[in-house]
């Protein structure tokens, strides 16, 4: 892996439903940066692909459940946004006002991933069906026009355990080795590294939205170049159960004490 690279915005206008975000990426990769080259990690805003992919939930044709009236009611939330944040989550396990904390795919995440932000008047954003699925038929869709093997991450924005703001995560991944293990490895002073995994894609994630940004600045898109890092087929992000996190698992034993 390079010691130096660069990274690209990309401003593409305002995404809509059944536009194609790979063509859309790569027309301001044009425009912005000289094209999509090979060994290129290009970097999507999970909304910027959810919402070409259609993936788009107008509020005013939800009818919240009991369950949804409820949470709304003890979270200060919209019961309409609560009831497809429990459509969406495979568990809810608290929240906070505003927000509920939920399990969906092996991930910890607030609200499921259900977003209004960059959404539509009156509507949400879901997390893109699939994501390493998206990310392989954007990568496909951009080899094909450059003729360069490239990669592409599905990025989220996420909060940490006990730390203020939000940095990225990978959701979706192709191209790449989204973790790589250094168990084994020498640290500085000959001591074997036993734990130490590497969550290259989220790293790549953070840095590209030093440039993409969270608000009006249309800009969903990123190309992070010259890192380096080997492009083949390898497709997906790794998560852990959640009896080997150690916030959860932490949580669940002091619940049961």
């Amino acid at each position: 892996m390079n010691t130096s690279f660069e990274v690209f915005g990309l401003s593409t206008g305002i995404i809509c439903s059944g536009d194609s975000i790979a063509e859309r990426a790569a027309d301001a990769a044009d425009r912005q940066c000289g094209g999509i080259q090979n060994g290129d990690i290009l970097v999507l805003a999970e909304t910027a692909v959810a919402t070409a992919e259609g993936n788009i939930i107008d509020l005013s044709t939800i009818t919240p459940s009991i369950r949804a009236q409820e949470l709304g009611k003890k979270y200060q939330m919209d019961s309409r946004t609560a009831e497809v944040v429990l459509r969406e989550s495979d568990l809810v396990v608290g929240g906070i006002p505003g927000f509920l904390l939920c399990m969906k795919a092996g991930t910890l995440l607030p609200n499921a991933g259900v977003d209004a932000s960059n959404a539509p008047p009156g509507c949400v954003t879901p997390l893109p069906k699939d994501p390493d699925k998206s990310a392989l038929a954007i990568k496909t869709a951009i080899e094909r026009r450059y003729g360069a093997k490239v990669a592409v991450i599905i990025a989220d924005s996420r909060t940490h355990a006990m730390r203020l703001g939000c940095s990225g995560v990978a959701i979706g991944c192709a191209g790449i080795t989204a973790v790589i293990d250094d168990r084994g490895r020498c640290d500085l002073f000959g001591r074997k590294l036993e734990v130490t995994k590497r969550a290259v894609a989220d790293n790549i994630v953070s840095a590209a939205e030093l440039v993409m940004g969270e608000a009006d600045e249309c800009t969903p898109a990123a190309i992070v170049r010259g890192i380096g890092l080997p492009i083949g087929e390898q497709v997906g992000v790794e998560s852990i159960a959640a009896d080997e996190c150690l916030f959860m698992g932490v949580l669940r034993n002091n619940s049961a004490e």
